[in-house]
């Protein structure tokens, strides 16, 4: 069978997972988002919690992903659980290190103008230190989501949703009929998917932050 006849015979499975990876990616940069700008926040100012915090979530970072989703199965189960856990692991570390650099990168005299005209110490965090390391958080939130959509293809191995069941399926009938078209149109799914994601995060650089800010 032909690769278009393949992709013709089964659209509607395949549009089922690649909706599934995206969710899944989506869901877990959001949350790997929220506790790394939190986290980077709130201990940006101590270099000793900064320490702590990259050194930890580097030590989850080198933990094999495979050896990842065999750790969490036993406790989550198979599924959707474990995948986003797991990706939500590895997408920390990236962008809770572009967090710090982008907050402790700002000039100093843009910080003390602002206290200048009489604003609060969050209010010189959150309006003015935070939005001019928005591009290097950006940077972060990028290369945590091209590395995301890889390894939840790996979430086929714990039962997970995504692209990874097509690739997964067709290495475990591997000489079978179709065995090879399966695996070759996951992995075109997947890279499709990592370009489509990288313009995306280039539209958002180049039209979301302010001019002044790339300035």
């Amino acid at each position: 069978m032909s690769l278009w006849t393949y992709l013709v015979e089964n659209q509607s499975d395949l549009t089922t997972q690649v909706v599934q990876h995206v969710m899944l990616v989506l869901g877990s940069m959001a949350i790997a988002t929220v506790i790394a700008v939190g986290i980077g926040l709130a201990s940006y100012r101590s270099n000793l919690t900064e320490r702590i915090a990259v050194s930890t979530t580097g030590a989850l970072f080198t933990i094999p992903s495979l050896a990842m989703f065999g750790l969490l199965i036993p406790i989550l189960g198979l599924g959707a659980g474990p995948a986003m856990v797991a990706l939500v692991v590895y997408a920390t570390l990236p962008i809770l290190r572009n967090t710090y650099a982008g907050l402790q990168s700002v000039d100093s005299a843009v910080l003390d103008a602002a206290r200048g005209i009489g604003m609060s110490p969050l209010a010189v965090l959150l309006k003015v230190r935070l939005p001019l390391a928005g591009p290097v958080i950006l940077v972060g939130m990028r290369v945590a989501t091209q590395m995301g959509i890889g390894i939840a293809t790996i979430a086929a191995y714990a039962g997970g949703p995504g692209l990874g069941n097509e690739i997964f399926s067709g290495l475990a009938r591997f000489g079978a009929t179709n065995s090879l078209t399966a695996v070759t149109v996951g992995l075109i799914g997947v890279v499709i998917l990592a370009l489509i994601a990288d313009a995306v995060f280039v539209v958002v650089d180049r039209f979301l932050i302010p001019r002044s800010i790339h300035v």
